[in-house]
């Protein structure tokens, strides 16, 4: 394989990466993905002596970079609020976020209005970041029907602020056990354990006294 071919494919693979980013719903992951492929084909554009496309590319990296670091200082204030299923604000969210939720969780029971007892609605500056749905299969355990970031919150921070939250209220632990294969790595990443015919069930006693 000659220079010259080796150097084209690094430009398709910095060009795919650019759209790539465009498909995510997290910003992070866009962006992360995005900068992965303007300084790709900027390092492209400088071995063919494109410069006006290097400089671009480059100050697209620059721009990313900026967000990116701006968006881990920033210090997220999330609060909590135990609400209804039937609340009026809730249900449209689930309507708003309608097709998103069904991609992540295909079996959520969001139409049978019995289904959950247990209904938090997490918030960032007034922003809806968790929609979180449970029924309470005994005292203290609950089963999660729909553990929900909206695509700008999804660096686990809301989930694991609602963890909190529900430690708190006095919940012991919480239990997944739907299908939802695109789901699986936020429960390992937030420690869920994988306990066979119980599912993924996540011990809420360690989030007691976390800030």
């Amino acid at each position: 394989m000659d220079m010259k071919t080796v150097i084209e494919m690094i430009g398709y693979l910095g060009s795919a990466l650019v759209l790539v980013s465009m498909l995510m719903t997290s910003v992070v992951k866009l962006r992360l993905i995005n900068l992965t492929g303007s300084v790709i084909f900027a390092g492209y554009a400088l071995a063919i002596r494109s410069y006006p496309t290097a400089v671009m590319n480059i100050a697209l990296a620059g721009i990313n970079i900026f967000y990116l670091v701006r968006m881990f200082r920033e210090q997220k204030i999330y609060d909590a609020v135990k609400t209804d299923r039937k609340d009026g604000y809730f249900s449209y969210l689930l309507d708003r976020y309608h097709d998103d939720i069904y991609f992540w969780f295909p079996e959520a029971s969001l139409l049978d209005e019995s289904s959950a007892d247990v209904t938090y609605l997490v918030c960032c500056d007034s922003d809806p970041a968790c929609l979180f749905l449970g029924k309470e299969t005994s005292p203290g355990n609950l089963k999660v029907l729909l553990d929900y970031a909206t695509p700008i919150y999804r660096d686990a921070s809301a989930g694991k602020f609602l963890y909190r939250k529900l430690a708190e209220d006095g919940y012991k632990t919480l239990a997944f056990t739907q299908n939802a294969e695109a789901h699986v790595p936020f429960l390992k990443k937030v420690g869920y354990e994988y306990r066979g015919d119980e599912g993924y069930v996540l011990d809420l006693t360690k989030f007691q006294g976390r800030n």
